[in-house]
């Protein structure tokens, strides 16, 4: 039995398009309205895209509900799997106490508010992102800014504007590896394009940072400061995302611009140390620890690294690829015509080569070196699995929305609804994923929602698809600063709860601003600089390339290591004690 895809049902683009978008209206309006739980809002939108499927599009109920499943799977496994065990190995830091040793060695590096601010909210927040995501960036540099004598306001709204480029690769590239599993365009295409964006707000970011805490003058007096954080992070963010795979370029990017920065200030310092006038008093606690001790703190993240970088070698893939397992759906394999031709559905269950695979086993590793026993290892997994029940339904229930929209018709009408727009779509593309994040909060919601339906209409209108859904999730960065979610986390770890409208205020013109940066650059790459788009590329399987051109392994071993040696001389040449770290008091 075969069922061809209908686009257009009810005969009127207009009308067949509002009714289409009636699930992810109703998704915003859930979320940033009527403040619904994400996991209830989520299954709700999954209800009804089906019905809108059966009823409206007429896909067979059978179909309709494989479809579902078959989001649910690939919600699961390779992208749950990846968020379960990122966050597992950042619970296991945490939980032996390793994770203050490294806040404390990122916060007694300098006294200067303006490069605490590149160091912690920039650099060591773009690594928090990288590792783990979920919020954690923003709600622990926030706390340690404030604890080191910041204003509340700009600990919390410092702390947004600088998670921006680092979400795109965040917890371990799962924004890119989503859109690469709703589109079918190879993951390694998506990750080389948004590597040819964000690098462009990495450079600015650290700039508007300063400026916005020191104005003019005060962001003058560091720059080296900033050119070092800046230049360092996007040049590491456009190789490793162009050379080497999705899920590294937020971690090696963040490394690299705290290694710079460090380097930097042994040999140069700004004139004089800037702090806030009339700033409250420091209540972060800041210790000195050896090398050895802030090595073995950083060993889980080298070890996870330099896993990444080789289990995607290509060879290493290819071997570790023979025992996946097959699953050709019966009831939709072959069995949907859309675009007229059958389309294949066969899930690749790849256990082995799967990066969650490669981070539990740096999570194996960790757990030996930080002498953590079995019964501690299964006790923070399971503490994991449930703090983390809700994302995940709120996870699998978006990602079966997507795949029933896209195989039903819904979202194909959507993009050619949006055909409209003409040339000036490639404009348009960034603010659509700017949206998606404003409301769910999540890069990788953003791309299971308006991923496939950016495809559709780049090809509709003769723009290289590759490069409108890589803005996607590049535009879906400036999001994040102003979603709901990320301001309450940001005003509750800075002790602003009842004010978080003033945190927004404070976000949003950085926000918007940043979008039409995203939106400038996209149009200029679709018609001025098009060789910076890659070709396209489609995934060979339900799970999307990522595989690195070169090794690596033990170049990222070396520099991270010679991170840690560097961290250790600077804290351990830190002048004076706590006291004296937390009580001065400068200009």
């Amino acid at each position: 039995m075969t069922w061809t895809q209908a686009i257009n049902p009810l005969g009127n683009l207009g009308l067949s398009a509002l009714v289409d978008a009636l699930p992810i209206i109703f998704l915003f309006c859930a979320l940033a309205i009527w403040r619904m739980k994400g996991h209830m809002a989520g299954l709700i939108t999954l209800a009804l895209a089906v019905v809108i499927a059966i009823g409206v599009h007429g896909m067979p109920v059978h179909m309709t509900l494989l479809s579902a499943v078959y989001g649910v799977m690939m919600g699961l496994f390779p992208i749950g799997w990846i968020v379960i065990t990122a966050v597992f190995l950042y619970n296991l830091t945490v939980k032996t106490g390793q994770f203050e040793i490294i806040k404390d060695s990122i916060a007694s590096i300098t006294e200067d508010r303006r490069l605490q601010a590149l160091l912690i909210a920039y650099s060591f927040g773009a690594f928090l992102e990288g590792a783990a995501g979920f919020g954690a960036p923003v709600a622990i540099t926030a706390a340690m800014l404030a604890g080191l004598g910041f204003k509340p306001l700009y600990a919390a709204g410092l702390c947004l504007i600088a998670n921006t480029a680092p979400v795109a690769f965040g917890g371990l590239g799962i924004p890119i590896i989503t859109a690469g599993a709703v589109t079918g365009i190879d993951t390694m295409a998506i990750s080389q394009m948004v590597g040819r964006q964000v690098p462009f707000l990495s450079i600015f970011v650290p700039f508007w940072l300063v400026f916005t805490m020191a104005g003019w003058r005060g962001a003058v007096e560091v720059l080296p400061a900033i050119l070092v954080s800046g230049m360092s992070c996007a040049l590491v963010q456009w190789f490793s995302s162009n050379y080497m795979t999705p899920m590294l370029p937020g971690i090696l990017s963040s490394l690299v611009s705290i290694v710079a920065l460090v380097f930097l200030l042994r040999v140069w310092k700004p004139k004089k140390i800037w702090r806030f006038a009339d700033e409250p008093q420091a209540t972060l606690r800041v210790r000195r620890y050896s090398a050895g001790a802030l090595l073995k703190a950083w060993s889980p993240f080298i070890v996870l690294t330099v896993l990444i970088s080789d289990w995607g070698l290509k060879p290493v893939k290819a071997v570790l690829d023979k025992v996946t397992i097959k699953l050709a759906f019966s009831g939709l394999d072959q069995a949907i015509v859309a675009g007229g031709r059958p389309m294949s559905v066969v899930y690749n269950f790849n256990w082995l080569s799967a990066g969650g695979t490669a981070i539990l086993i740096a999570a194996i590793i960790s757990a030996m070196i930080l002498r953590v026993g079995p019964g501690q290892f299964l006790e923070v997994f399971a503490k994991t699995l449930k703090d983390l029940r809700f994302a995940l339904l709120t996870i699998l229930s978006v990602l079966g929305f997507a795949f029933v929209a896209n195989w039903s018709g819904m979202t194909p009408t959507l993009g050619k609804a949006f055909t409209v727009t003409g040339i000036f779509f490639p404009f348009v593309a960034p603010i659509l994923g700017w949206l998606g994040v404003f409301v769910t909060g999540s890069d990788t919601s953003s791309n299971a929602l308006f991923c496939k339906m950016q495809q559709i209409t780049a090809e509709q209108i003769g723009v290289n698809p590759v490069l409108t859904v890589a803005a996607n999730s590049s535009g879906g960065v400036a999001g994040k600063m102003i979603s709901p979610q990320t301001i309450a986390v940001g005003a509750a770890s800075t002790g602003l709860v009842g004010r978080e409208g003033d945190l927004f205020r404070f976000a949003l013109g950085n926000s918007i601003f940043f979008t039409l940066i995203v939106s400038v650059i996209t149009l200029l790459q679709a018609y001025v600089f098009p060789w910076m788009v890659p070709a396209l590329a489609r995934a060979t399987g339900a799970a999307a390339s990522t595989g690195t051109s070169s090794s690596g392994g033990v170049t990222i071993l070396l520099l991270t290591a010679a991170f840690i040696l560097l961290l250790g001389l600077v804290a351990s040449r830190q002048k004076g004690s706590l006291e004296a770290l937390n009580g001065r008091r400068g200009a």
